[in-house]
């Protein structure tokens, strides 16, 4: 009786292991494959760090192409960070395209001191088309760093138009609404 089930059970498993065959095929091809600078754990979580490479997690917020967590090595800047992250969002519409002369990026950098037991927030501001200011580009980031960047812009027409043309509409309204019914 246990002869015949360790028959069986080899049986499964040859059988098993010829169906896995391709598969495994496939795994030995990727394994070959170089390794990405970059590639996801998970939504909103990136490494780029290789495997084994001391690395720092940081989180970078706001006004970015790609953001989230990431795993990068250790001593990356800010610049570096942004990069990895696609750059800052372009701001496009079907109508217009952002003018990036007149573009200033706030970048703040949220650090926990633990001997002050306090957070410290960096804060840098440039404008786009100037050089990147020293202190930023040499910035060296460590782990549980919180990065957000937030693209500002001085306003245009279409801004002011949109903040002043619904109160028009809903005064001349209101306007229409009370002659129809005098």
């Amino acid at each position: 009786m246990v002869l015949k089930k360790l028959k069986m059970a080899g049986i499964g498993a040859g059988l098993v292991l010829l169906l896995m065959l391709p598969d495994l095929a496939a795994a030995q091809t990727v394994r070959e494959l170089p390794t990405s600078r970059m590639f996801r754990l998970g939504e909103g979580m990136v490494r780029i760090a290789e495997p084994g490479e001391l690395a720092d997690t940081l989180s970078l917020w706001g006004d970015v192409t790609a953001p989230g967590r990431y795993i990068v090595p250790r001593g990356t800047t800010v610049p570096e960070l942004i990069s990895y992250a696609r750059g800052p969002i372009s701001l496009r519409t079907g109508e217009t395209t952002l003018d990036w002369s007149q573009v200033r990026l706030e970048i703040a950098i949220s650090r926990f001191n633990e001997e002050l037991a306090l957070e410290e927030v960096f804060n840098f501001s440039y404008r786009y088309n100037e050089p990147m200011p020293k202190e930023l580009r040499e910035f060296r980031l460590r782990s549980d760093d919180m990065v957000s960047l937030q693209v500002r812009r001085r306003p245009i027409f279409k801004d002011y138009v949109e903040v002043v043309a619904p109160a028009v509409t809903l005064l001349l309204s209101i306007i229409l609404i009370y002659d129809r019914f005098r």
